[in-house]
């Protein structure tokens, strides 16, 4: 029924989403999910969605802080308004979100259902057992408080849901995707895997079968509340030591604490590998494409490092953080978010997506040789990463640069007008 797919353990990070980021963030996860779609087919999506370091690479890429536990809502947020107009196209639905909106997501799923015909009290079933999988049965200290559930049209699906420890401020983000397993209360995770917080309850792991059997048989017989009583005289035993497992280990992503993007959470060859091959295949291939000047070049870029997100293998986005050198980040993390350039990705990509799916695939294979030429010239060289970094805040005006710290309306504005 269900695979626990990886998990990612985030800063909690306070704050909002401004609006003129969420709507960008709509549009570009959207043409994102389409682009991959139309490239490698739904599933590949779904698998996408599932993987703890894609998705925050995604996020990344998407002008949202790097290693915070807002990309989570965020692009949850972000795709249920992305793609509900494209439902009908790719067959995909974005169900739940955060607090309230995680509540409405069995009702949406028997809803959507109806509307297009799979099981969904069976899948409103799925999400309630997940839930209560990751908040009762594995008890690691984290509360959930986000669940979204996407669904495709042909009943597979992928959760991504957070809790939240207050005190240590951390959440912990769980990926669930679809498969072929049988039960979702005997290892239905193919690992739990984490940075070690203490002995923590797996009442899902095969030898607590036991126990699973016994509390039922308890439950029958003393009632809740001589079970209580119990409890509380047995009330500060120490536990023996966790036995030693062998379980496989999954994909667990660890984000450091600290806001600013540091040398050593970038893979410096990878973000070279971009920059020359966006200098390098630019004018070969997007001569037509870009044609606002003194802002192309620097399109192309953000491009190079969105063609990775669409083409990448799973072992490239080990450091979420140098995706975030195609869009800065909203609290101006590498730097402020380009809406200049933002507004050109989107374009682009547009463009792209529309014609191959009318099927001319130019564009769209046009930006798939920019991320093929990415990894060819991985050891081509170019700027320090502070230069790097210096240079996109030295020409963030010209870009239109933007942070959630400038509320001023009329910011874009006169960005443009500096020009």
């Amino acid at each position: 029924m269900a695979n626990r797919a990886g998990s990612a353990d985030l800063p909690l990070h306070g704050g909002r989403v401004p609006k003129w980021l969420s709507e960008r963030m709509a549009r570009l996860g959207a043409v994102i999910c389409q682009a991959i779609a139309h490239e490698y087919g739904r599933d590949e999506l779904l698998s996408r969605l599932a993987n703890p370091f894609w998705f925050q690479s995604f996020g990344a890429v998407m002008g949202m802080d790097w290693h915070s536990s807002g990309i989570t809502t965020s692009v949850i947020g972000a795709l249920k308004g992305g793609l509900r107009p494209l439902e009908r196209e790719l067959g995909l639905h974005v169900c739940g979100g955060r607090g309230r909106h995680s509540r409405k997501t069995p009702d949406e799923l028997v809803a959507i259902g109806h509307r297009v015909g799979f099981d969904g009290a069976a899948l409103a079933r799925a999400s309630r057992l997940v839930a209560k999988v990751d908040s009762a049965a594995v008890q690691d200290g984290f509360e959930l408080y986000l669940h979204g559930f996407i669904v495709a049209d042909d009943g597979k699906w992928v959760v991504v849901q957070q809790g939240m420890k207050g005190d240590a401020k951390t959440a912990r983000r769980y990926h669930w995707q679809s498969a072929g397993l049988a039960s979702f209360v005997e290892t239905p995770h193919a690992a739990i895997e984490g940075a070690s917080q203490g002995t923590i309850v797996n009442l899902t792991d095969a030898r607590a079968a036991r126990s699973r059997n016994a509390q039922a048989v308890l439950l029958g017989a003393m009632g809740p509340d001589a079970i209580v009583r119990e409890v509380a005289q047995i009330e500060g035993i120490v536990e023996p030591a966790p036995v030693e497992s062998d379980e496989p280990m999954l994909p667990h992503l660890i984000m450091p604490e600290h806001h600013d993007i540091r040398p050593k959470d970038v893979m410096l060859r990878r973000l070279h590998g971009s920059l020359a091959a966006a200098a390098d295949r630019a004018p070969a291939d997007f001569t037509e494409l870009l044609l606002v000047p003194g802002v192309g070049a620097r399109t192309v870029r953000a491009l190079a490092q969105v063609a990775e997100v669409v083409h990448g293998a799973p072992h490239r986005f080990a450091d979420p953080g140098r995706f975030a050198m195609a869009h800065g980040g909203k609290d101006g993390h590498p730097f402020p978010v380009p809406l200049k350039v933002y507004d050109e990705t989107i374009r682009v990509l547009k463009s792209a997506v529309g014609k191959a799916r009318l099927g001319a695939d130019e564009e769209l294979a046009a930006i798939r040789r920019l991320d093929v030429q990415a990894r060819a010239m991985e050891g081509a060289g170019g700027p320090g990463f502070h230069e790097f970094i210096a240079e996109e805040r030295r020409r963030s005006p010209e870009y239109g640069g933007r942070t959630v710290m400038d509320d001023a309306p009329n910011a874009y504005a006169r960005a443009k007008m500096r020009v």
